[in-house]
């Protein structure tokens, strides 16, 4: 009888944890295309990596992975911070004086984003400065004011596409967080993070063009690896600055819907 009772409470445990999992699907969901992600970029360094005369260059392959981390902890660090910026204000409490304070939602947003390029920086910066004496890696010919200037145009880029993601959690409380992390999957699958979009099959290629990472980290690349100054940089640059003035006032106008939608249907407050 006892053991019949033990038995009784581990299934009772079982399918505790599968109602859990059934109710919170969509971040299974999120977690899982992440994962298939991380696990596609991992298979796919591999193929990025080159050769010369048959022999690996490991400071040169090294550095190329080093520079997608960098990049990646940049770019995910904006997302965070930009997506974020809902659910801290629900965290806090303080969503509904803040949507209400007399203030531009434009400067709302861009406050954040401006915060999230600095913080990016800090981090990136010393995480870069770490890997690099860690591995101690050569960089000879590298141009940290062609690789400054590209990662300064991008960062506008960025920003407008975290407003996008940020309306995510503002019109669905209960997935809108989710949705911004397999967004994020998605930008790490297709920009070439680690390794060369051309390894990419013919219709991530195509996703990838309007990617603002994926001219980033090959302007990145260009200038720390090949030593491209800034003027030879312009073919990554020029797509940087049309996605750029494209995404921010489209970045304002899906947050400003988004806004309406909440609002008009109750789900500022709303935790879920």
């Amino acid at each position: 009888m006892m053991m019949r009772t033990e038995l009784t409470g581990l299934a009772g445990v079982v399918e505790r944890n599968v109602y859990l999992v059934k109710r919170y699907a969509w971040w299974e969901v999120a977690f899982f295309v992440y994962t298939v992600a991380s696990s596609y970029t991992i298979v796919l360094i591999a193929k990025g990596i080159q050769t010369t005369g048959g022999r690996l260059d490991v400071n040169r392959v090294t550095t190329i992975l080093l520079i997608g981390a960098v990049v990646w902890a940049y770019l995910s660090s904006i997302f965070e911070v930009l997506t974020d910026t809902v659910a801290w204000e629900r965290w806090e409490g303080t969503i509904e004086y803040t949507f209400m304070a007399p203030l531009a939602r434009s400067v709302h947003l861009l406050g954040m984003g401006v915060f999230a390029i600095a913080y990016g920086l800090l981090r990136a910066a010393l995480l870069f400065a770490v890997m690099a004496f860690s591995f101690r890696l050569a960089m000879p010919n590298a141009n940290f004011l062609g690789a400054f200037a590209v990662v300064a145009i991008a960062s506008v880029s960025f920003i407008g596409i975290g407003m996008m993601t940020a309306v995510l959690p503002l019109i669905s409380p209960e997935k809108g967080t989710q949705l911004g992390f397999m967004a994020q999957g998605l930008l790490l699958a297709v920009s070439g993070v680690y390794y060369d979009v051309a390894v990419l099959p013919a219709p991530l290629r195509a996703v990838a063009r309007f990617s603002p990472a994926t001219y980033t980290l090959d302007g990145i690349r260009s200038s720390i690896i090949g030593g491209t100054g800034v003027g030879g940089l312009w073919h990554d640059l020029w797509p940087l600055v049309v996605i750029g003035a494209v995404s921010i006032p489209l970045g304002l106008w899906v947050f400003h819907q988004g806004e309406v939608h909440a609002k008009r249907h109750g789900k500022l407050k709303r935790s879920g």
